[in-house]
């Protein structure tokens, strides 16, 4: 145990040498601030480049139809190919890769309740849309899609925030109905969308939309997630199985790019997190650099006191003081000095971090529209534990090594030390 004596005596050894105090503590505060920093900065760009994947989740693939523009066994070019519900069959039931899947008819429709009106995309989905599109009903009123809307071809509709603002004026709009292409949709949810994207859609039913708009088979658009795909080959190897199959039903060169277009965010997903596990390692090889730098710092300040107290030692040990007492004060010191200024530390550079954060929250209008570089920029608070505790640790280490020496001397070899 250390007792009040300890601690007053170490306070008056501070108070005597305060720019080795100042110098020590500095290092240790210096190496904390500087990883937190840097680990921040790494986090901040990470997540504004994540979050322009908000929309969608990071694994999603969409394919569309085009133009067939190469002969295959002996058919004619210029086709259009047509997506129907043996695609969607297809993705659901014959690809172990695919997770979620929706197929899509896709609509734009003067919406009214009232006298309000306005035009909006009105887009025919499966209930797994609101996985793909990663669609936001924390606003607490109703919910998405369902299966029985499905079986049931309900005239429903889930619309989003800004809709529910230019027909509802602040009204509830639970359980009414608007009007689109002279049909009444009862809505049934409503979600939010902060993208930043125009033309944000509401949606109804697959099977409604598709009886009503797609000639009862038509599809304009497949979504769907993948799983088990963690490289850029076997995403590649992928996306050449889904060609080939799609080829094979719809009769088209699997090679050719125009017949169908594939927007694959599982691809951009997996380029991100390859960039984003070399930042990181660089980050924490420079942030670890730092906190080294601060470890010799303090071991080199702590041997030159040492050093310099060697006299001293000496002078308590001819006195009648026992190694260990004087082991304790040097340690003691220390460790209050590694306590203190790595607490200093930890609390600006999180104070940072944390300041920037909220700026970026408070004040988003430059960046609104477009896409995100740098958000959020906040650290794991055990991480910046972490690393305080390994400098404190350090920091005894630092301080033990030569102060095991010294006490280990004579005292009259010490105190003939200069």
């Amino acid at each position: 145990m250390f007792d009040f004596d300890s601690l007053r005596e170490i306070g008056a050894t501070i108070s005597k040498n305060k720019l080795r105090t100042f110098l020590t503590g500095f290092s240790i505060a210096w190496g904390i601030f500087m990883l937190i920093v840097l680990l921040g900065a790494g986090n901040g760009l990470k997540n504004g480049i994540t979050a322009n994947f908000s929309n969608r989740a990071k694994n999603a693939v969409s394919v569309g139809t085009g133009y067939v523009s190469m002969p295959y066994k002996g058919l004619p070019v210029d086709r259009q190919v047509k997506f129907d519900n043996k695609d969607y069959d297809l993705l659901r039931n014959k690809i172990p890769e695919v997770d979620y899947v929706s197929a899509q008819i896709e609509r734009r429709s003067t919406i009214s309740f009232n006298k309000e009106y306005g035009s909006w995309g009105m887009n025919g989905v499966y209930p797994d849309a609101a996985y793909i599109g990663n669609i936001d009903m924390s606003t607490g009123t109703g919910r998405f899609i369902n299966q029985i809307d499905m079986d049931q071809k309900r005239k429903v509709i889930v619309i989003n925030t800004e809709m529910q603002e230019v027909l509802f004026k602040g009204e509830d709009p639970l359980g009414k109905y608007v009007t689109a292409d002279g049909i009444a949709y009862q809505v049934v949810g409503v979600y939010k969308d902060e993208s930043g994207r125009t033309n944000i859609p509401s949606f109804v039913p697959f099977s409604t939309a598709q009886s009503l708009y797609g000639k009862g088979y038509n599809v304009d658009r497949l979504d769907f997630t993948v799983k088990g795909i963690k490289t850029m080959p076997e995403n590649e190897a992928f996306i050449k199985r889904l060609r080939e199959k799609l080829g094979a039903l719809h009769n088209f060169d699997p090679e050719d790019k125009s017949a169908i277009w594939i927007w694959n965010t599982a691809e951009e997903a997996v380029q991100t997190e390859a960039i984003f596990g070399g930042i990181t390692m660089f980050i924490w090889v420079v942030g670890i650099a730092s906190l080294i730098a601060g470890i010799v710092g303090v071991g080199n300040i702590m041997l030159i006191t040492v050093k310099e107290r060697t006299r001293e030692f000496g002078i308590r040990k001819a006195i009648g003081a026992n190694p260990y007492s004087i082991l304790k004060l040097v340690l003691l010191e220390s460790i209050i000095i590694t306590t203190a200024f790595g607490y200093i530390g930890m609390v600006v550079g999180v104070g940072l971090t944390e300041l920037i954060s909220e700026g970026m929250r408070i004040a988003p209008a430059s960046t609104e529209g477009g896409p995100s570089v740098f958000k959020d920029p906040t650290v794991d608070l055990g991480i910046v534990l972490a690393a305080t505790l390994v400098l404190i640790v350090s920091g005894v280490f630092a301080g033990y090594i030569p102060a095991k020496k010294a006490v280990s001397i004579s005292p009259i070899e010490a105190m003939r030390s200069e």
